[in-house]
């Protein structure tokens, strides 16, 4: 029951980290908030832990005694590949080695809709196709969901990973019609993902439910997400710019050379 235990919230002063915390701490004995910076707790239940996931040993003291870890430290868009492999590869792996030797229940990593943003927008996508990253930061989220499916399989940590969709209060733009995670819906996912039982690995795209969407929520349904908000509903405002073609790239201009050129 996650009411009697102790669970550690990684990039708790993030967006969606600040974002999920409220409803994390209902449902949780005590939410540890992990950051590089010192977090105030807020809620019931919370304790501020200043940690660098790059510093193996400080993250381990971080998840020592928890059942289980939301992962979301990280760095959230396009970077030099360097950077990115310092903190969301090594620091995704140094997460993942202190969650196995604490004997952690379940883990819940924080990926990224980037993973497949080189599918055409005419595609269904589903979490069992193959992996076509936009970008490096998409990369090195690729790299995080095999890390957990690494450990699932050898150590028998359970590890569910979240693609997650445009994380905004509204949508804010045409993308968004499709893509859109609101923040209600993204608490949701991340409560199912807590909660699922009996699963060793698990990948499902955190996403509202968008008449436009362009990803197969059936794994979602199956953990427990149920998304209940859509994008339609803010269609009206939203300028509609240029239509997009069957072909285009899901990943928008995340997909264009022009994003990541700047970082090589």
């Amino acid at each position: 029951m996650l009411a009697d235990q102790t669970w550690v919230l990684t990039g708790a002063g993030g967006r969606i980290g600040a974002s999920v915390r409220p409803s994390l701490a209902k449902h949780v004995r005590r939410l540890r908030l992990v950051d590089r910076v010192p977090v105030t707790p807020e809620h019931a239940g919370e304790e501020p832990f200043v940690a660098d996931l790059r510093d193996r040993t400080v993250t381990s003291e971080a998840i020592a005694g928890a059942h289980g870890v939301v992962h979301l430290g990280g760095l959230a868009d396009e970077a030099p590949f360097d950077d990115l492999c310092q903190v969301n590869i090594l620091g995704t792996f140094n997460v993942l080695e202190a969650a196995r030797l604490a004997g952690v229940d379940r883990f819940v990593y924080a990926s990224s809709n980037r993973v497949t943003g080189f599918y055409p927008v005419s595609a269904v996508v589903g979490p069992d196709d193959a992996t076509r990253p936009d970008s490096l930061y998409a990369v090195s989220k690729v790299a995080g969901e095999g890390l957990g499916s690494l450990y699932a399989d050898k150590f028998d940590l359970s590890f569910i990973s979240i693609r997650i969709g445009s994380f905004e209060d509204a949508p804010l733009e045409p993308r968004h019609l499709s893509t859109w995670l609101s923040p209600r819906d993204c608490a949701a996912a991340v409560l199912a993902a807590m909660r699922a039982p009996g699963v060793r690995y698990a990948a499902f795209y955190g996403v509202s439910a968008n008449t436009r969407g362009w990803w197969d929520l059936t794994p979602g349904y199956r953990l427990g997400f149920r998304p209940v908000d859509n994008a339609e509903d803010y269609a009206g405002a939203i300028d509609p710019g240029t239509e997009q073609a069957p072909d285009d790239p899901q990943g928008g201009p995340n997909a264009s050379r022009e994003h990541t050129l700047p970082h090589l």
